[in-house]
C-alpha cells in the first residue's frame, strides 16, 4: 500500500536558499573522513582555546548542582552588570545593566529573535551588501522585505539610505548594520554613526549594529561602538559576542545592549523560545569580561600575524589583496584568469585539488561573487601550507587552460 502522506513546509521555507556554508562544511568533513588533511579557511570558527581562567571557572561552576537548574532567561544580573561596566570602560557608554542589557545564545540567535520582535509582513529592512546571511534571512523568516545597499564609501551608503527613505512608502522600518563588517572588513567611523542616528530620527527607522568583531582590530585601529554616538540609544541596539574576542564560539554566549523598548521586545520573544544560557557559561563570561583584556589583545595579535602571512603570500602569487584592519577574515577578489570560474566553482576546485576550504563570496549575496572570504583560524604554518597547495593547484589549472582541458562552464556539485 503506497504512502501518499505529504510533508508540507511553511511558505517561508521557499525563500531560504540552500545554506552554502553548510554545504562547504559538509565537503570539508567528508574529505577529512576519507583521510585528507583539509586546511580550513572557510568558517570563522576559532581554533585557539578560551582563556584559562574562563575554562577553569566553567569547570568549577558546572560541578555545582545549583547551576544545573534553569537559568534566568535574560541573563544573570552579575553578567549584565559586567557587560555594562565593559561598555563604560571601553566606550564611555552608560548602561544601567538591567533594562538596557540582555544576554543571548550568541549574537546569531539574538538577531534572529529580535527580528521576530520588530518585523512582520509589509515591513522593510535595509542591509549592507554583501552581507552575512543571518542579517538578511532573519528578516526574511520574520516575513519582512529586504533591500540591499551596496557597501561603498560612507557618503554613498548614506545617500542610498536617504534615497530609499524618500522613495519607499511606508519607509524602511529597520537598518541592519555590521561594523567591523563580515565578510568585507569594511569599517565605520563615529561620523557615519552620527549621520545614521540623525537619519533614523528623521525617517523613523530603528537600527541594529552587529558588533561581533569589536575587539579583533589591528594596526592601532579602534572600532567605535554605535552606542558611543549621542542619540543612538534612542533608535537602536548593538549586539556583541564572546565568540571571537574570547574564543568562546561553541559556548554560545552573546548580548544585546541599547534601547530599552527594543530589548523589552527581544526579552518577550526569548521568554517563549528559550530558557537562557547555562549558568556556568554565564559565570565564566563574567570572568572573561572582567579579567581577560590581556588575552583579547594577545588574540588580536595572533590574527594580525596570520593576516600578514596570508596577504603577503597571496600578493606573491600575483593577487591584489586589501589588508583588513579588523575582523578575522581576508576578503579578496579572485585574481584573473581564475575569476572567470566564479567564487563557488573556485572554492570547490581549491577544496578538491588543494585540500583548502574557503568561503565563496557568492555565499554573501550576488555582490560577493568574484571574491573569497578566507578565515584566519589556522596557525601561520598551516596558512603557509595552504598557500603552497593553492599555488600548485593553480599551476595545474593553468596547464589545463593552455590545453583547453579546463571547462569553465562546469557547474560544481556538492
Amino acid at each position: 500500500m503506497g504512502n501518499d502522506f505529504q510533508i508540507r513546509f511553511a511558505d517561508r521555507m521557499k525563500q531560504l536558499p540552500p545554506y552554502l556554508f553548510g554545504m562547504i562544511n559538509k565537503m570539508t568533513m567528508e574529505k577529512r573522513w576519507q583521510g585528507d588533511d583539509v586546511i580550513d579557511l572557510g568558517m570563522g570558527n576559532p581554533s585557539d582555546p578560551a582563556p584559562g581562567p574562563v575554562t577553569e571557572k566553567l569547570r568549577e561552576v558546572a560541578a555545582d548542582p545549583k547551576s544545573h537548574r534553569y537559568p534566568v532567561a535574560g541573563g544573570m544580573k552579575n553578567l549584565k552588570r559586567e557587560i555594562a561596566l565593559y561598555y563604560q570602560r571601553n566606550y564611555g557608554v552608560g548602561l544601567d545593566g538591567d533594562d538596557d542589557v540582555i544576554c543571548t545564545i550568541g549574537s546569531k540567535e539574538g538577531i534572529s529573535h529580535i527580528c521576530l520582535a520588530l518585523l512582520g509582513p509589509g515591513d522593510t529592512v535595509l542591509v549592507p551588501a554583501p552581507s552575512f546571511p543571518i542579517h538578511v534571512y532573519a528578516a526574511v523568516i520574520a516575513g519582512a522585505n529586504v533591500l540591499r545597499i551596496p557597501l561603498s564609501t560612507e557618503d554613498e551608503f548614506i545617500a542610498h539610505i536617504v534615497s530609499m527613505c524618500k522613495s519607499l512608502y511606508p519607509g524602511p522600518k529597520l537598518l541592519m548594520l555590521n561594523f567591523p563588517h563580515n565578510p568585507t572588513g569594511t569599517l565605520a567611523s563615529k561620523e557615519f554613526f552620527r549621520e545614521v542616528v540623525r537619519l533614523a530620527k528623521r525617517y523613523h527607522f530603528m537600527v541594529i549594529n552587529d558588533f561581533a568583531y569589536a575587539k579583533i582590530t589591528f594596526d592601532d585601529y579602534v572600532a567605535p561602538s554605535f552606542l558611543e554616538v549621542d542619540g543612538a540609544m534612542d533608535v537602536g541596539v548593538e549586539f556583541g559576542s564572546f565568540s571571537k574576542s574570547y574564543n568562546m564560539a561553541g559556548w554560545r554566549l552573546g548580548y544585546c545592549v541599547g534601547n530599552t523598548e527594543i530589548i523589552k521586545g527581544l526579552s518577550q520573544i526569548k521568554g517563549y523560545y528559550d530558557y537562557g544560557i547555562f549558568s556556568a557559561i554565564q559565570v565564566a563570561g563574567i570572568v572573561a569580561m572582567r579579567d581577560c583584556d590581556t588575552e583579547i589583545s594577545a588574540q588580536a595579535n595572533i590574527y594580525r600575524r596570520r593576516r600578514d602571512v596570508l596577504c603577503e603570500g597571496l600578493e606573491r602569487m600575483g593577487w591584489s589583496v586589501p589588508v583588513p584592519k579588523a575582523g578575522m577574515f581576508v576578503w579578496t577578489p579572485i585574481a584573473a584568469p581564475y575569476d572567470q570560474m566564479g567564487s563557488i566553482r573556485f572554492a570547490v576546485e581549491m577544496m578538491r585539488r588543494a585540500n583548502v576550504a574557503m568561503a565563496p563570496g557568492a555565499g554573501f549575496g550576488d555582490e560577493g561573487d568574484g571574491y573569497l572570504r578566507l578565515a584566519l583560524v589556522e596557525n601561520e604554518n598551516r596558512i603557509r601550507q595552504a598557500l603552497k597547495q593553492m599555488r600548485q593547484s593553480l599551476r595545474d589549472i593553468d596547464k589545463e587552460m593552455e590545453t583547453g582541458a579546463f571547462d569553465f562552464d562546469l557547474k560544481p556539485v556538492f
